[in-house]
């Protein structure tokens, strides 16, 4: 072992990537929860989400909520970009694009009004 200027060797690896903890980044980043798809197994990791947009025909890839969602994919993918919560959303819009939301009239409303005092009753 050769000393240079009063300097040793680590004795362990101060690399954060070879301890494993940087072993997560990339398309093998995985959703919170995984995504439901309507036929087949679900989405858990960003590659699997690229390879179903990868296998969807071009008409159907080609429309604006697609797109979006392989930004958010790309964006999820790189390290210090947002997290894999943005790209879950994207894909989960692209998917239910066709879901109408219902307006439920029988809840409960709301008292907007102006409110009642206990000496105005």
């Amino acid at each position: 072992m050769t000393w240079h200027r009063e300097c040793r060797r680590a004795l362990k690896s101060n690399s954060i990537r070879r301890a494993g903890a940087i072993s997560n980044r990339g398309w093998k980043r995985r959703f919170d929860e995984p995504i439901p798809t309507p036929k087949g197994k679900p989405l858990v990791t960003l590659k699997d989400a690229a390879a179903y947009i990868v296998a969807l025909p071009k008409k159907e890839a080609g429309t604006a909520e697609w797109q979006a969602a392989i930004e958010a994919l790309i964006a999820g993918r790189d390290v210090g970009r947002p997290p894999t919560m943005f790209a879950r959303i994207g894909v989960m819009r692209a998917l239910n694009r066709h879901v109408q939301r219902v307006f439920n009239p029988d809840r409960k409303d709301h008292h907007w009004g102006r409110r009642k005092l206990a000496r105005e009753q």
